[in-house]
């Protein structure tokens, strides 16, 4: 049979080939009429939606925390989400008023959830596809209100391609990575949480194909091009060869360096502990980032000081027995609550607009100083131990010198407390998380009193576009590559240099091997990512030839605008 070509967009850039298997899910909005509103017991179906609520917000919040085992913090974030749709003002009123009018539960349901299902499908860009999330809210309340049975993706057999008319995110988050081989949907987009939770577990993805993947039948050989967007089936024996070779990326377990010889450390993001160990077996140098946020996260009360210790020092002891040589650099990055990041127990203010409110250093300086110390006195007690010897600290959000100064005078303050204890500690490397312009313009006074700078670009972008990043009409506004965040980069990079300071970047422009070259040429010594693309940045960086890196960057720096940066690239 002739191979076919079916075109979509490329969720995560990596290639799988395996069979394909359909994933259809029973139609649970397929209701029979409802009964006459006389015949209807509302205070019974009160009792039914509210049972299935309840027992919705449970399965929500077991995933989530599944999620944040298997993946991380952010992608759990997505469950959030849906428990905030769940509980949604507008939907529970319009649940009720739809059972006073006579209608069962499932039929409120079905009343209640059109309306903002259609305010969002009228939307444009990443807006559109949170109508997706109201549709998994709407049909987990509808399956247990019917009793309908659910399909267990986490069953599937090895080298399983799942197809399907779309995935929900708890859908994805069921898969096993180690079985699945690709995913390809007719529906769907790239910034959908679905395709975020799949790129995070590396499988390969391909979504918004349209009606045509229907053609592809159950048992067929699939090959999915995450890179290209691009999903075969019945490859001939060439295509299957060339996915077989693509799926085979080697792990470069070694550090590298450029073709020339500039080595380049390549680190890993991390949001728990569990993640060190897949970091470590795609070839993560160390970690970059380690957000300690999770520890604080989905409990009453924040963590003490031997429960932050054990966490800190998993992560040391994972990366100093997966690694020979050099001690690995584990980079933790102290607590960055606020904006986007509430925590219950801490009371925060909700502030107009959080994201330029208290939040990162502000908060640890000033009203949660006391979470500090503990946080410090754990950090510095681990920087004492055999396997916590990379160990380094940064600040998140530091604005002004007088900030990193109060920081570090902590520090000091700290370790003077554990030694007057007789407690063992060393205060290890320390440093500053660059992510606002006046974190940019005062890079040399920072570099003069830290180890390291660590440029974060997603917020950095950010607020050097003055756009909030968790507004999807802001998309267009997101691009790292904009003149202006570039310029900040090389600002940075070149000020951090000249003060004696190693400069790195966590963002997630460092986890684009399409902007290796360009990352080399601005001059950073660190680039730290999501484990799954380790393998291709390093593989990247072993074919850069610096000068020409140099020269792309000198380019692009002459960009006015975002198109000209492009078209250097």
């Amino acid at each position: 049979m002739t191979e076919r070509r079916y075109e979509g967009i490329g969720a995560t850039p990596t290639v799988g080939i395996g069979t394909a298997t359909w994933y259809r899910p029973t139609d649970v909005t397929d209701l029979d009429e409802p009964p006459a509103a006389e015949d209807v017991d509302a205070a019974a179906e009160r009792e039914r939606f509210d049972e299935a609520q309840a027992d919705a917000r449970a399965e929500l919040e077991a995933e989530r925390e599944s999620t944040r085992e298997r993946v991380g913090d952010d992608e759990a974030a997505v469950f959030d989400a849906h428990l905030k749709f769940l509980e949604d003002p507008q939907i529970e009123s319009g649940v009720e008023a739809a059972l006073d009018d006579g209608l069962p539960a499932p039929h409120a349901v079905m009343e209640a959830f059109e309306g903002p299902i259609e305010q969002f499908e009228g939307m444009d860009g990443m807006m559109a596809e949170r109508a997706d999330d109201l549709r998994d809210i709407r049909d987990r309340l509808l399956r247990l209100l019917t009793g309908t049975e659910r399909t267990d993706l986490g069953s599937l057999p090895d080298g399983s391609v799942v197809l399907a008319e779309m995935l929900t995110p708890s859908d994805t988050a069921q898969l096993d990575p180690e079985a699945i081989t690709g995913i390809a949907t007719s529906k769907g987009g790239r910034t959908a949480h679905a395709a975020i939770i799949a790129r995070s577990l590396g499988i390969p993805a391909v979504v918004g194909i349209g009606d045509e993947l229907d053609a592809i039948e159950d048992g067929q050989q699939v090959v999915v091009d995450g890179e290209a967007g691009v999903v075969i089936a019945e490859p001939d024996e060439e295509t299957r060869q060339r996915a077989a070779e693509s799926t085979q990326t080697p792990v470069v377990e070694e550090s590298v360096a450029t073709a020339d010889g500039r080595e380049i450390e390549v680190a890993a993001n991390l949001g728990t502990p569990v993640e060190a160990e897949p970091a470590v077996d795609r070839g993560a140098d160390g970690v970059g980032l380690f957000r300690t946020e999770f520890l604080f996260q989905d409990r009453s009360a924040a963590p003490d000081e031997d429960e932050q210790y054990d966490a800190y020092h998993e992560v040391c002891e994972t990366f100093a027995a997966g690694l020979t040589g050099e001690e690995p650099r584990i980079v933790v990055r102290t607590l960055d609550v606020g904006g986007d990041k509430p925590i219950d127990y801490l009371d925060l203010d909700p502030e107009e607009n959080g994201f330029l409110g208290a939040r990162g250093i502000r908060l640890s300086l000033e009203e949660h100083a006391d979470l500090f110390e503990t946080q410090l006195r754990a950090l510095l007690r681990v920087a004492a131990t055999d396997a916590g010897a990379g160990l380094a600290v940064m600040f998140p959000l530091v604005s002004t010198v007088e900030e990193l100064e109060a920081a570090l005078e902590q520090v000091e303050q700290v370790a003077d407390d554990l030694e007057s204890e007789g407690v063992e500690y060393a205060i290890p490397e320390l440093g500053v998380m660059v992510e606002t312009p006046a974190s940019t313009y005062l890079a040399d006074a920072f570099a003069e009193r830290v180890d390291f700078l660590s440029i974060g670009t997603n917020d950095l972008t950010q607020y050097i576009q003055s756009a909030q990043r968790d507004l999807d009409r802001m998309t267009d506004y997101q691009d790292p590559l904009a003149p202006a965040v570039v310029r900040a980069i090389d600002r940075t990079v070149t000020a951090g240099h000249a003060g004696g300071a190693w400069v790195g970047m966590c963002g997630e422009m460092a986890g684009d091997p399409e902007l290796t070259e360009l990352l080399v040429g601005l001059g950073l010594d660190e680039l730290s990512m999501s484990a799954v693309t380790i393998p291709d940045v390093k593989t990247a960086i072993q074919e850069v030839d610096t000068e020409a890196a140099d020269a792309l960057a000198e380019s692009v720096l002459a960009a006015d605008t975002l198109a000209e940066v492009q078209d250097c690239l």
